[in-house]
């Protein structure tokens, strides 16, 4: 159930959110987050603060003339015609399919929107900022006490902490107030004929009609975001099918209405799925030892957290972290950022959503909804982020110089991230592999 989505393949600028190598699985939702931190634009930050799941940035260039729009639509027309008999080889009643697609017109304001996915990119703390700011923690806490009977029911059949349940709510739909208007077989129908990931959306609109076949909704109510996101948490359609459950009884999988009880359900059970132990933290914000080996922060160097500790590395009350399971550290902004001792349950929360900065936005919400401490690390905030071509000329400047990243692909993962480690080295730095605009300078 992935959130992220092979839906948009979006530009994630959050240092080391995603690895290079083979493309991420897809997600629960809609957007594929590949590789840096797209966030919405500022207006977003309302009394009740808008979806904060990674995600691009919306433009709105002219709308087509009047011919040009019935041209499309003739031709959409067409495709819904020869998409019939394959949607019927699928299983699809032919009542099913004619009442999903009565009325179904091509919706030029989906391909506007998803061929101007401009990168709008924020570093981490800016976009933590806004995903455990003061209002998000507030609506999170008072969801949580407005629904704690349905959450911890929630909690007691699958396991999955309800603080985080609620964060994911919070993240995706600003606790249901934003589950997005579209018709979701427009939609769906409109990318699929698009071409550009036809056979993606294709596959989602397939099983959006799968949807509306069960009965769990009616056609002009399955509803969400251009992309074909749905719901208070955000499933795709394929997601909905592997993970959505009834938990209200009432023999439909609703994630639509204003009753989020089987869409915050639908989310525990995903998780759950995915190997979520309860009370285990994602992640502990914890102090690191003068003379730290900074090779060690990586995702591969697994220790439990007494062999950590043994190492130095301590919690913000100069403790050893309790023993939670195998850790890894992990510094998102580098030396001069906050540092995490992050446990298996970070990883399950990343089949969410890949970008670290999600990830991190996810549980330290939760963390604040449940009474927690803010971070209190600082961070490098005269830092800004690296654009998409920055990326790209900091890989070719590090492979130039030997310190070779294996791809020019704008996405800082594990290679340039070793690649930066041994710049850093080569001029007597701090090798934290953080890729920093200061790294770029130096470099160029």
């Amino acid at each position: 159930m992935r959130i992220a989505s092979a839906v948009a393949a979006v530009l994630c600028m959050a240092q080391g959110a995603v690895a290079e190598g083979p493309t991420p699985r897809p997600s629960v939702g809609s957007q594929v987050v590949q590789a840096a931190l797209v966030i919405p634009p500022t207006r977003s930050r309302l009394a009740v603060e808008r979806s904060l799941r990674p995600v691009i940035r919306e433009a709105a260039p002219a709308e087509p003339a009047p011919v040009e729009l019935a041209a499309s639509n003739a031709r959409f027309q067409l495709w819904i015609k020869a998409l019939r008999p394959r949607a019927l080889a699928q299983g699809i009643s032919v009542a099913t399919f004619d009442q999903a697609f009565q009325g179904v017109r091509y919706d030029a304001d989906v391909i506007k929107r998803d061929r101007n996915q401009s990168e709008f990119t924020k570093t981490l703390w800016d976009y933590l900022d806004s995903a455990a700011s003061d209002v998000r923690i507030a609506n999170g806490k008072a969801a949580v006490a407005k629904h704690r009977s349905t959450l911890e029911r929630i909690e007691a059949r699958y396991g999955v902490d309800k603080e985080v349940v609620a964060a994911i709510w919070g993240l995706e739909s600003a606790y249901g107030t934003f589950r997005g208007s579209k018709d979701l077989v427009g939609s769906l129908a409109t990318l699929a004929f698009d071409t550009r990931r036809g056979a993606f959306f294709e596959q989602q609109l397939l099983a959006g009609l799968k949807i509306l076949q069960s009965g769990d909704v009616a056609p002009r109510s399955m509803t969400g975001s251009w992309a074909g996101a749905m719901g208070h948490t955000q499933f795709i359609p394929t997601s909905y099918l592997d993970y959505a459950v009834d938990f209200t009884g009432d023999g439909k999988r609703d994630i639509w209405g204003d009753d989020p009880t089987d869409a915050l359900a639908s989310t525990a059970n995903y998780l759950a799925k995915f190997g979520w132990t309860k009370g285990q933290p994602w992640g502990v914000e914890v102090t690191l030892p003068q003379g730290f080996d900074y090779a060690l922060a990586n995702r591969k160097v697994l220790k439990s957290p007494a062999e950590w500790g043994a190492m130095g590395i301590k919690n913000m009350g100069g403790q050893d972290v309790p023993n939670h399971g195998e850790a890894s550290i992990l510094l998102p902004a580098g030396a001069k950022g906050a540092a995490f001792m992050i446990f298996r349950n970070f990883e399950v929360i990343e089949r969410y959503n890949t970008a670290d900065a999600y990830v991190i936005g996810v549980g330290h919400l939760a963390d604040r909804i449940k009474g927690g401490p803010a971070i209190q690390s600082g961070w490098p905030r005269g830092d800004r982020a690296l654009k998409f071509d920055e990326r790209k000329e900091m890989q070719r400047l590090l492979t130039a110089k030997g310190f070779d990243t294996k791809k020019i692909d704008g996405k800082i993962g594990p290679l340039t991230i070793e690649a930066v480690r041994g710049f850093q080295r080569s001029i007597g730095m701090v090798p934290d592999g953080y890729a920093s605009l200061d790294i770029l300078q130096r470099l160029r």
